[in-house]
């Protein structure tokens, strides 16, 4: 009987094991388990090897890895061991592939200091370095950003408040400025045979571009007006120079207030002659919005031009024939482009974009000339940033999906699912299998409009379960979250806590309010939002009475989260709705739109005039703070160079004089907007999670 009842308790237990593996069970991970995944960027590649390189972020550790083919195996070339703030960017070959130039340290704030979140007593810097593929010590070439490295890699150039310096790369002698002209220089290119460089002089209201001829030591200016010219680009037999030219300034100084549809043209120099050509320009509004990629325009090979627009709507590439101005759109339909490479032989654009899964991204492939657009990685994942070796044989690209973080990995170039290059550095902690898939829902604002989200919800929710629940709402607002990890560092970060929420009981619903990218033109441009009327608002509001109608949701327990915009939008329902909101969390959120358009000349929104600071005034959060009753965790770092920190000072001390909320704050003293301290993530997000537990959960 002893041995049938042990076994009858054997059986049983074995089933409720099954039973809670396949259907719900999932162990609780800590936040620094799910935060500790080093992120990749900055992929670059050889242009005479199949080699790549690029950065990985662990936790605050920053380094650079190098892989070759055929096998693609992994290895670390620099050894900084701190977390301490430091970025490391602007990853460059040299022409051989045997050292990569790059930049350590972070750009300025508006004084010019350097991001120094340790507040390490020696001060920073941000300098270019170089270090060799094939191992050995690192050594500084010179305080700057932007290397540009000359076609016979023996000189690098780049720029320091304005100048553009030259030095030789093996660090032998000091930099030393290339040339002096009027103006803050930048935006140079070497000419394909090193004699020339091509360079934008920003001259306020207006800018230039120049050629510095090395051997003659002179500048000729392309085509001088009243306009704004940049982006220029060298042919590859160097003959010729094209350039996107905009609209110079006018006496308000915003003509054109959001970055976002203004119009533009397109023009090709004959260096030799000098004669100049516009080949292209809008012909209705304009297309050139505020979300670009760092390369708007690419020549592929002498006879064609591909360039970003979004004259029709949508962000996609166009071909245009140097040679009569012929256009086509290669991406035509309703969804986006992001990242773009070329193949080696110029023929072949790999681009990725959200066409036919309109909350990831995949990879796709078209001819410069133009026909059927192909794809090249489906199902659940998420994939960008691609580049193609010179072989051309495979794609290096970064992935992720809803479990597995972003990694780089690599396809054949006629495509397939992703191999991944260095699995072996996401740690044995990392708790992939105890992640959720975030579910795609589409609900509509009050005013009609269809608005996506991810909802998280955790593995044993069932109805009646009465759960706390949490919005999130993305920043910027030029950004969209995706149905998996994220591919910008900042909001990998969001991404794991809202994970990391789910996991601790929490229902999480993400939000892609209008305003944001991925969804078309007209919906990032919805009339009267931000500083305008806060048409947003309403996308947030409706994402709480969805959340109200879950079955396994407390409809009185409704919290808050996001940072930057997403913080505003945090504010806004604790001030417009603390009936409805319960608790949030706000990272460096603006508060006051007048006070950041008096701030910062306009605001980035053209915030002037007093009928237009009114109404900024009107959709901050300060207008409605006499409503305020929620408690709120506010988390800013003093040294922010996007959101000004009197931002968050000025909020705070408004409602300590009121008394009528719960109000408690987070400080980073010397950190900036997206927190460099890997430290900086932890603590502010437990933070977090703390005050949710206290607030929504009830505790102590």
């Amino acid at each position: 009987m002893k041995g049938k009842t042990n076994f009858k308790i054997f059986l049983l237990l074995t089933v409720i094991i099954t039973f809670f593996v396949f259907f719900g069970f999932s162990k609780s991970f800590t936040l620094e388990d799910i935060l500790s995944a080093p992120f990749p960027s900055h992929l670059i590649v050889a242009s005479k090897m199949d080699r790549v390189a690029w950065v990985f972020n662990d936790q605050g550790r920053r380094n650079i890895w190098v892989a070759d083919a055929p096998d693609y195996k992994a290895r670390k070339i620099t050894n900084y061991n701190e977390d301490n703030g430091q970025e490391i960017s602007n990853l460059r070959f040299t022409p051989d592939g045997k050292i990569i130039v790059y930049v350590l340290g972070g750009s300025p704030n508006r004084k010019g200091e350097y991001p120094n979140p340790t507040s390490n007593p020696k001060g920073v810097e941000r300098a270019v370095w170089a270090v060799r593929v094939d191992g050995g010590k690192p050594w500084r070439i010179g305080e700057g950003t932007n290397p540009q490295i000359s076609p016979r890699g023996d000189f690098v150039i780049f720029s320091n408040r304005g100048n553009i310096l030259i030095a030789p790369i093996d660090g032998s002698e000091k930099p030393k400025i290339l040339f002096k002209a009027r103006g803050s220089n930048r935006s140079y290119k070497w000419s394909p045979d090193g004699s020339k460089i091509a360079f934008v002089s920003y001259r306020e209201d207006h800018s230039f571009i120049g050629i510095y001829d090395l051997k003659k030591e002179t500048i000729s200016w392309l085509l001088p007006d009243v306009e704004r010219d940049n982006y220029p680009v060298w042919s590859p037999d160097g003959k010729y120079i094209a350039f996107i030219r905009f609209p110079g300034a006018k006496a308000d100084g915003y003509s054109y207030w959001k970055s976002a549809g203004i119009p533009f043209s397109i023009w090709v120099v004959d260096v030799e002659t000098g004669r100049c050509r516009e080949i292209w320009k809008t012909s209705k509004g304009g297309g050139f919005a505020q979300y670009y990629p760092a390369h708007p325009l690419v020549w592929a090979g002498n006879e064609y031009l591909v360039f970003y627009s979004e004259h029709e709507g949508w962000m996609h590439l166009y071909s245009l024939s140097v040679k009569d101005g012929k256009i086509i759109c290669l991406t035509p339909g309703e969804y986006e482009v992001e990242d773009m490479t070329l193949t080696p032989d110029g023929k072949i654009v790999i681009f990725n974009s959200n066409k036919d899964d309109i909350d990831r991204r995949h990879l796709w492939a078209v001819p410069v000339k133009g026909g059927e657009v192909e794809p090249l990685t489906s199902g659940k994942g998420i994939e960008w940033s691609p580049i193609v070796p010179p072989s051309g044989r495979n794609i290096v690209l970064f992935c992720s999906n809803a479990y597995q973080p972003a990694s780089p990995a690599i396809i054949d170039i006629k495509g397939g699912k992703p191999r991944l290059i260095a699995p072996e550095t996401i740690p044995k902690n990392f708790p992939m299998k105890d992640l959720v898939e975030p579910k795609q829902v589409i609900f509509k604002a009050p005013d009609g409009l269809k608005i996506h989200a991810q909802l998280f919800l955790p593995k044993n929710a069932k109805p009646g379960d009465q759960r706390p629940a949490v919005i999130f709402m993305h920043g910027g607002p030029i950004r969209q979250m995706l149905l998996g990890w994220h591919y910008r560092g900042y909001y990998h970060n969001a991404y794991a806590f809202n994970q990391y929420l789910t996991n601790k009981g929490y229902v999480v619903l993400s939000v892609n309010f209008r305003s944001g990218i991925g969804y078309g033109q007209a919906f990032r441009n919805a009339p009267n939002q931000g500083p305008r009327g806060a048409s947003e608002y309403q996308d947030i509001v409706a994402a709480a009475k969805y959340l109200q109608k879950r079955p396994e949701v407390d409809p009185l327990k409704i919290g808050l989260w996001g940072g930057s915009y997403g913080g505003y939008l945090t504010a806004l329902g604790l001030a417009r709705d603390s009936d409805l909101f319960a608790a949030g969390v706000d990272f460096h959120g603006v508060h006051d739109w007048s006070l950041r358009g008096r701030r910062r000349d306009g605001g980035g929104w053209g915030l002037k005039g007093e009928e237009l600071m009114r109404k900024a005034y009107d959709s901050s959060p300060v207008a409605d703070i006499e409503f305020w009753t929620s408690p709120c965790l506010f988390i800013h770092g003093d040294d922010d160079r996007n959101v000004d920190f009197i931002q968050t000072t000025d909020l705070v001390q408004r409602l300590k004089e009121l008394g009528k909320a719960h109000i408690e704050t987070l400080i980073f003293p010397d950190e900036v907007h997206g927190f460099l301290l890997h430290r900086s993530w932890l603590k502010a997000y437990q933070a977090a999670a703390d005050f949710f537990d206290r607030f929504l959960k009830g505790k102590k």
